[in-house]
This record gives structure tokens, C-alpha cells and sequence, in this order.
């Protein structure tokens, strides 16, 4: 089987491998090849700039629609883990938020052991990957590919809800990305002219005709083609033939939480036990490759109104960052939502709206684990929600402020009147319960491949997987733990980051 040589193979078109080979290519001399599992586009829905639209996209064939084990800490249930499958990866099914979070978040990282990952070295990157108007320039971009608007014109429900979190007593913030996080703040959106804007729009297709860059896409990447410890390349299907392309310089998985882990076990590298009973020989035995996988966990309050707010849309929503006891890094996400959500996001209805809280930094962990060594078989995902006792109760804090804020008079005198819990659901165990029964998914998974050095980090502090040669990863996997909010802001800056130091290696 012949097989075509470039300087770069980069797995997965998601949000890290836009940014990856937009990033790479701008060398002219640089050959690259992307590879995505996924089609060139989809849907009409994918362009609309209502969040709730997402959850049209679904299932569809631009969703892995993957899942995850039952979940004892909620209740058995097993919850739908929605990545995009396409040009843009989940940044094109997503809510389109653009939020970095608490600063501490990644001064965490440092702290566990990823020398050199902390905010400071980060912001740069932030501020490469985004453009922004009327912002701080010294903290925010101003000419990178990303375009972040604020909605404007936010309804009547929208300005009370603001109201109401000043009333409760949390600061309002200008820009909930610059130089103070907590607090409330209008929320940016990865949005631009009414249309969603995922990765691929503003790194990739402006760039497709480059000469020296190859983008194919319905390629599976089978396994990663091992010489001992050294990664030459890779194998994939397209069309049905099985092909080869070969890295002259280094292999770069960008396929995500779940992607990048789920091929390094295919190829052998990965906790040697579990890979030898999945019937995989082992390349090489790292024991970290799949562990650490964590999520924000969420839940809600919802309340009724006399009035009818406007479901959906594209419109401004207040967010708030807040802490869960004074002790802590702010650890919790609220945002209002205009429509009466159903349980674990099975669907949304008018006549009410929603207050979200999610936990931001739980201390539960799982694992994604090889259901079978055949690369079409979806991994076993066990996130472990809610194992840890202290998520809990951290959870019944954001439960507590939810409702603070619903119970202000800014809110309180549109009518409102508490849906879910309700107010028979008040004593300690009545809470927990309640949370157990609904608590799910924020569609932020990470941690599969984190940086590290202990024996069970994946990558070193420049992404290099460990006793391996010419093999990287560039996304969501790396991080030690998850960060303050929705993660794909974090995610360009971390493939920012990543092109840069692939391109002043010294070392390849």
C-alpha cells in the first residue's frame, strides 16, 4: 500500500485541528494533511445562532451521538454525549459560547504538575485566537480569526434576570472576559452576522485553497502506524478503501476527550493490562491514557411566569460566576435561560424560564475504557458524575444560589413561581435527591490525555505524548482539570498554543 509524506498528519478537524492547520500551513513550505472522520458541512440547522437549536443536530450525521456507561451517582441514568462529527467538530453543533473562565482554572493546571500552563502563558493565545470591539486590548485579540459579538437588544426577562443577579449580590461586570471573571456578565457568543461561527469557518475554509494543505474528510483514522516507540503516520478509511499517510515530522491528534485517547489505545499505547484483555499489543505502556476523564455536571430550577418570554432566539443571556462557599475558586456557572427545560436535555418548551447551575470543577473521575479493539466501535465512557460526595453538596450550593436568584424582587415580581424543585423540596436529603434525579451533562469533556509528569500524566508540558517520538495532542484531553466555563475557548487557545510550539521546536 503506497503511502503520501507530509511534515504534519494532524487527526481531527474539531476546533484544535482548524486552528492546528490553519496555524501550520501558514509556512508555505509546511505540508499538512487533516483528517476528519465527519463531512465537509451539514444542516441548515448548524448555521443558526439559537443555542437551543443544537439539540436538533442531535443523533444526526454530524453527531458520534456518543454515550455513557449508567451513571450510579445519577440515579442509573445514561447520558447522551453529543461531539461533532464534521468541519468544526463540536464547536458546529455546540451552544456557541465563547467563555475562558476563572483565571485560577489554569493556574490549577500549573499546580498539578503541567509546568508552564497557567493563565498568564495562556492569555496570549486567548487574545491571538479571538477578535473583539470595544474590549480591553491588553487583555483581549483584536485581529484574530474568531469574531465575538455580546447579543444585543436583550428582552425584558433577560434585563430582570441581570437585575436579579446584582440584587442577590454578585458583581456585574463589563466583559465577563477580561480582567475579572467573577461576577455577572452579558454572554459572548461564538456568532457573526446571525450565523454560527464554528472553527472551521474562521480558521479552516479561508484557508482551503493553501496549496500545502490537504483536508480529507469521511476518513476514520484506524490506528496510528507505530516503528517501536516512533510514530510515522497513520492509517485511516475513506471510501472504503483503507490508505496511509506518513509524518515526516510529527502526528498530531486533535480528536478530543474521547477521540484522542480511543486511538492511542487502538495503537497500543495505553494501560497495558486493559489493552492485552481488549486483545491489543502493546506499543507502549501508558497507564494514564483514558483515565482522568471528568465533565461539568448541571442542573436547573425552573419557574413558570404569567408572562410569555421569548423562547430561544438569538438574544442576550446573563451568566454568572459565583462560588460555591467562600473557601474556593469560583466553581459555579448560572445562566438564565428563556424556556422551561426538560430533564436532561430532553427538550424545551415556552411559558417559563430556566436557571442553570453547573459545577465547574468536580472531583469525581472515570474513564474511557475499549469496548472492543475494532476502531468503529464507540468506547465505554464512565464520567463518574456525582462519586465524590463533595460534588454533592457543591452542586446544593449552586441549587441554593439558583434560587436566591429566583426569589429576588427584580424576578419575583414578574410572577414567577418555582416549577422545579418546588418548594416541597427543601431539607438537605430532599435536595440531593433532586439533583441526583437531574443532573447531567455540560458537554465539556476533558482530561484523557493530560499534561503532567507523574506516571499517570499522558503528554509533557509541550504536548509530546510520553515515550513516544514524532506524536502529539493539541486538545480538550490535555487538560489536567476542566476550567470555569464551556470549553472551547479554552480549546483554541490551547491549539494556539500548540501550533506555537511545534513551529519553534528545535527538537523534530
Amino acid at each position: 500500500m503506497s503511502a503520501t509524506t507530509y511534515d504534519y498528519v494532524i487527526v481531527g478537524a474539531g476546533t484544535a485541528g482548524c486552528v492546528l492547520a490553519a496555524r501550520l500551513t501558514e509556512n508555505p513550505a509546511t505540508r499538512v494533511v487533516l483528517l476528519e472522520a465527519g463531512g465537509y458541512g451539514g444542516p441548515e440547522a448548524m448555521a443558526a445562532p439559537d443555542p437551543l437549536a443544537s439539540f436538533s443536530l442531535w443523533g444526526s450525521p454530524v453527531d458520534w451521538a456518543y454515550s455513557t456507561t449508567a451513571q450510579a451517582g445519577t440515579g442509573g441514568a445514561v447520558h447522551a454525549w453529543p461531539r461533532g462529527k464534521v468541519l468544526g467538530g463540536s464547536s458546529a453543533i455546540n451552544g456557541m459560547v465563547h467563555h475562558r473562565g476563572h483565571p485560577a482554572s489554569y493556574d490549577a493546571w500549573e499546580a498539578q504538575g503541567a509546568t508552564g500552563w497557567n493563565y498568564r502563558e495562556l492569555l496570549p493565545f486567548f487574545c491571538l485566537s479571538e477578535t473583539t470591539e470595544g474590549r480591553d486590548p491588553l487583555v483581549r485579540g483584536t485581529a484574530g480569526p474568531m469574531r465575538i459579538e455580546t447579543p444585543t437588544n436583550p428582552t425584558a426577562l433577560a434585563e430582570a434576570a441581570f437585575r436579579a443577579a446584582i440584587e442577590a449580590g454578585h458583581k456585574p461586570l463589563e466583559d465577563g472576559n477580561g480582567r475579572e471573571s467573577e461576577g455577572v456578565s452579558w454572554r459572548e457568543t461564538n456568532v457573526v452576522a446571525g450565523r454560527r461561527q464554528s472553527a472551521a469557518d474562521a480558521y479552516l475554509r479561508p484557508v482551503l485553497d493553501r496549496p500545502n494543505l490537504r483536508v480529507i474528510t469521511g476518513a476514520l483514522v484506524r490506528r496510528l502506524l507505530m516503528d517501536g516507540t516512533h510514530c510515522r503516520g497513520v492509517e485511516f478509511t475513506a471510501g472504503g478503501d483503507v490508505q496511509k499517510v506518513l509524518a515526516e515530522r510529527e502526528t498530531v491528534l486533535a480528536a478530543g476527550a474521547i477521540g484522542s485517547p480511543h486511538l492511542l489505545m487502538l495503537s497500543g499505547i495505553g494501560p497495558a493490562n486493559h489493552l492485552r484483555d481488549t486483545g491489543i499489543e502493546v506499543a507502549v505502556d501508558l497507564p494514564g491514557v483514558g483515565g482522568n476523564l471528568h465533565d461539568h455536571v448541571t442542573s436547573y430550577a425552573v419557574y413558570s411566569t404569567q408572562e410569555q418570554p421569548q423562547p430561544g432566539g438569538y438574544g442576550a443571556e446573563a451568566q454568572v460566576l459565583a462560588r460555591s462557599s467562600a473557601d474556593v475558586a469560583p466553581d459555579l456557572l448560572l445562566l438564565f435561560v428563556e424556556a422551561a427545560l426538560q430533564p436532561r436535555w430532553t427538550g424545551a418548551g415556552p411559558g417559563g424560564y430556566s436557571i442553570l447551575f453547573s459545577l465547574m470543577d468536580p472531583a469525581s473521575r472515570g474513564s474511557l475504557r475499549l469496548r472492543s479493539g475494532d476502531p468503529t466501535v464507540a468506547p465505554l465512557l464512565d464520567p463518574a458524575y456525582l462519586t465524590d460526595e463533595r460534588d454533592l453538596d457543591r452542586l446544593a450550593a449552586g441549587l441554593r444560589i439558583a434560587r436566591e436568584l429566583g426569589q429576588t424582587e427584580a424576578l419575583g415580581a414578574r410572577g414567577a413561581v418555582e416549577f422545579h424543585p418546588g418548594v416541597a423540596v427543601r431539607d438537605s436529603d430532599a435536595c440531593h435527591a433532586y439533583l441526583r434525579s437531574t443532573a447531567s451533562t455540560y458537554f465539556h469533556p476533558v482530561g484523557t490525555c493530560r499534561i503532567g509528569t507523574d506516571e499517570l500524566a499522558v503528554v509533557d508540558s509541550v504536548l509530546r505524548v510520553k515515550m513516544t517520538t514524532g506524536l502529539r495532542v493539541a486538545d480538550a484531553s490535555v487538560m489536567p482539570s476542566v476550567v470555569s466555563a464551556p470549553t472551547n475557548a479554552t480549546v483554541l487557545a490551547i491549539a494556539e498554543r500548540a501550533a506555537h510550539l511545534i513551529t519553534t521546536a528545535t527538537d523534530v
